[in-house]
């Protein structure tokens, strides 16, 4: 597998990169911003990019040299990621990287600075970064990566070399899980199709039945929906899962953590931690980092649920204005009574669905009470 076989959908970008990284290293431009949306692999392009700068082959072997697979395995000394669960960015972490990136690259080419999400900057920490973004130091590469170039500061995008990244089809997404992982057909298709394009969703969907499960509940509710208490009782639902999903996830990802730290110090599954290592391993599990981790995977499960709870009143403005044969619909598995609330929903009554989602958004952005959050949008979906 070459360095881009992680990418899905975006065969223009990883073309564009891909002769980039193997062209004149003089004139390379050392400061990007990928942007795409939620799912569309811009995190992924970020390290596919730094992989094909960094090796020898620049990418275009049909198997990734032992450098481009450090560098996609986040081990290479000159490749560095800042990925934060927290909602911002904080200005130390923002020094520390500037820190690193005027320093020489130890082995590679380029030292490389990828920093996801970067619209979770404040302002202020935004400055701190503008001059390195301005005049980087002679070997240094910075990849910046925000869902679109308006969600970051002017003076940031006015200094970058933008990508945009494509949403990827429901083909290119079922065709990536059968390929990578290896799921069924069938499974893969529907996966991609509720996931609307999101691939780590897709992914999500197709290797996890109670996840899977979980939506198909929240749709059902939601098209159920009669009176206060059904709202209540929905709601609570879906913080329940929302919590026991995040709480899983977390504990999985720490478990990968500890594995992957034992591999990169030679120490076997069983063997005891060094005391000279025991702080760092411990690190991994500390109780007030899996909970602020935890809180913050539960609000993106949250998240993807109003994303699948809009799907509803994207479905029935399809059906509105006779443009299933155009478009298709999302969920196809309830289109009979996403038919009859077609027919009871006028056109604007739709729309303002997806204003109380919006506005439920908002909400849980400003760190409201989910589940007063979630009470209120049920209710006001089953006013209208």
């Amino acid at each position: 597998m070459s360095v881009w076989d992680s990418i899905v959908g975006q065969q223009r970008v990883v073309g564009q990169l891909s002769a980039i990284a193997a062209g004149d290293a003089k004139a390379i431009a050392q400061s990007w911003l990928i942007c795409g949306p939620p799912g569309s692999g811009r995190s992924n392009i970020a390290r596919a990019f730094a992989a094909a700068l960094e090796s020898p082959d620049h990418g275009l072997g049909a198997e990734p040299t032992r450098i481009a697979a450090q560098v996609l395995a986040g081990t290479h000394p000159d490749v560095t990621v800042l990925a934060t669960d927290k909602v911002t960015i904080g200005i130390d972490e923002v020094r520390g990287l500037i820190e690193t990136a005027e320093q020489t690259p130890s082995t590679a080419p380029w030292r490389i600075i990828i920093i996801e999400d970067v619209d979770r900057m404040l302002e202020r920490t935004t400055n701190v970064l503008l001059k390195e973004i301005e005049e980087p130091s002679p070997h240094t590469i910075w990849l910046l990566c925000a869902p679109s170039a308006q969600d970051v500061l002017p003076t940031i995008r006015s200094r970058t070399r933008i990508i945009n990244l494509a949403v990827p089809s429901a083909q290119a997404v079922a065709d990536f899980l059968v390929a990578q992982d290896h799921v069924d057909r069938n499974v893969a298709m529907r996966a991609a199709r509720l996931a609307e394009g999101h691939i780590g969703v897709a992914r999500l969907y197709a290797n996890d039945d109670q996840v899977m499960a979980d939506r198909d509940e929240l749709i059902v509710g939601v098209l159920g929906l009669e009176r206060a208490s059904d709202a209540v009782l929905l709601a609570a639902s879906l913080i329940d899962n929302a919590s026991g999903q995040a709480q899983a996830d977390v504990q999985r990802q720490a478990e990968a953590h500890k594995a992957q730290f034992r591999r990169i110090n030679g120490l076997g599954p069983k063997d005891r931690i060094p005391p000279k290592l025991r702080g760092a391993f411990n690190a991994i599990g500390k109780k007030d980092v899996l909970k602020r981790q935890t809180t913050r995977r539960s609000r993106d499960v949250l998240d993807r649920a109003l994303n699948s709870v809009a799907s509803i009143y994207r479905d029935v403005a399809v059906l509105q204005n006779n443009a299933e044969d155009a478009v298709g619909l999302i969920n196809l598995e309830n289109r009979t009574p996403i038919t009859e609330l077609s027919a009871h929903l006028t056109r604007a009554g739709a729309v303002q669905c997806l204003e109380d989602i919006a506005t439920a958004r908002r909400r849980l952005a400003g760190n409201g009470n989910p589940t007063l959050v979630f009470e209120a949008l049920f209710c006001a979906l089953m006013a209208r």
